[in-house]
């Protein structure tokens, strides 16, 4: 089965290598297309939230009869899931608290074990093979993939037949420059995974499209209009960072360095303005950064009652905070954030705790507006909404 996914091409793309462009036209909120994972694996910090298979969250979960770790909506989801649990199901009922692995380890483990198993092209490399993704081993990351594979010896080696070293470096460096982390509505991690196909996109500070998370699956949608022959761009970094800051960190994760319009005009307009603005976005950064940090950390918003943000012990302390974080964050990130979408989303949800319902639904369709275009309008985080939306 060779790759074509229809409205797009791959191509190469002046000054980046290969890329993904448009054939036909797409709209604003349109899904150009979706991929399921290659291999994906649930966070351990989710386990009992989440099912292990399709990431569903709710009550109720049963547990797996054997190592009492693994979660699953029914038997279904628990046979789906069987090949890639296996690999970890006795190891930590027989390494108990030792069981350590990164999630990086065992996210490589589960690809190790499915390219034994897939000798043909899957749905995931329509376009792009597993084996074609990017790496870059150098001695700085080498010391980090190293403690990664001192650890798949030592929790999967009676599972897998590992390839020689050089091989297993390589892939986890792939793993590293390719690798998506599967977020909820709240940007709360849940998991991470590879799609080769999407991992062909280019990175650009003023991106063309979206990926967002269905269940395992990633989805591909356009936050602006798209005509044939435009380049298929997402961000890989966090776009609240001034602008040598974002080439910094894709320097230090993807090796190279960004030359797109925004680089190059919010360079010029920074550098030949008063000095002192650099260490002011800075400040404003460091200062959005910190409190989304304290917003994401809790998962039940009420508990912000406790988790003063202000130091002044009440939830009013925590509104406060996500109000004024809402100012830089609209200033500085492009239309259609998730940041700025799941930053609404939170508010609206301490807003109606509070029993302040006006104020709550109004932050609720600000997020609705920005999750339409990203999450499409069927998605089951809208249905929720909605349904939040609707109560009294």
């Amino acid at each position: 089965m060779t790759g074509s996914i229809e409205g797009l091409e791959r191509f190469d793309s002046p000054g980046k290598g290969r890329g993904l462009r448009v054939t036909r036209p797409f709209k604003l909120g349109e899904l150009l297309f979706s991929s399921p994972a290659y291999s994906y694996v649930l966070s351990v910090k989710e386990r009992g939230c989440l099912c292990e298979f399709c990431f569903t969250r709710k009550e109720g979960l049963a547990r797996c009869g054997k190592c009492k770790k693994a979660f699953y909506c029914n038997v279904k989801c628990q046979k789906g899931d069987w090949a890639m649990h296996k690999l970890e199901c006795s190891a930590m009922t027989a390494f108990g608290e030792k069981w350590c692995p990164s999630e990086m380890a065992r996210l490589v483990a589960r690809i190790l074990a499915k390219k034994k198993v897939q000798k043909e092209r899957c749905v995931s490399e329509k376009i792009l093979l597993l084996g074609e993704m990017q790496s870059h081993v150098d001695n700085e990351k080498r010391e980090m993939n190293e403690a990664d594979i001192a650890g798949l010896y030592q929790f999967y080696s009676k599972h897998l037949d590992m390839p020689d070293h050089k091989d297993l470096l390589t892939l986890f460096s792939q793993v590293a420059c390719n690798g998506f982390t599967i977020e909820d509505d709240e940007l709360s991690h849940m998991g991470t995974a590879v799609y080769p196909d999407v991992a062909l996109i280019n990175h650009s500070c003023l991106p063309s499209v979206i990926v967002t998370y269905n269940g395992t699956s990633a989805e591909v949608r356009a936050v602006q209009d798209m005509k044939p022959g435009d380049e298929v761009l997402i961000s890989y970094i966090d776009l609240l960072y001034p602008t040598d800051d974002r080439n910094n960190r894709l320097r230090e994760s993807y090796y190279f360095t960004c030359d797109c319009q925004e680089c190059k005009s919010k360079s010029k307009v920074r550098s030949s303005s008063d000095p002192i603005e650099p260490e002011v976005i800075n400040n404003m950064v460091r200062y959005a950064r910190k409190t989304i940090r304290e917003f994401r950390a809790s998962k039940n918003l009420l508990e912000m009652c406790e988790q003063s943000l202000e130091g002044d012990g009440n939830i009013d302390g925590a509104i406060r905070y996500g109000e004024k974080i809402l100012k830089p964050y609209n200033r500085l990130y492009p239309p259609y954030s998730l940041n700025v979408s799941s930053m609404y989303l939170k508010l609206g949800r301490l807003y109606m705790g509070m029993e302040r319902h006006s104020m709550g639904i109004s932050a609720f369709k600000k997020a609705l507006a920005i999750m339409e275009v990203a999450h499409g309008k069927d998605h089951s985080y809208l249905v929720e909404l909605r349904k939040e939306m609707a109560q009294k």
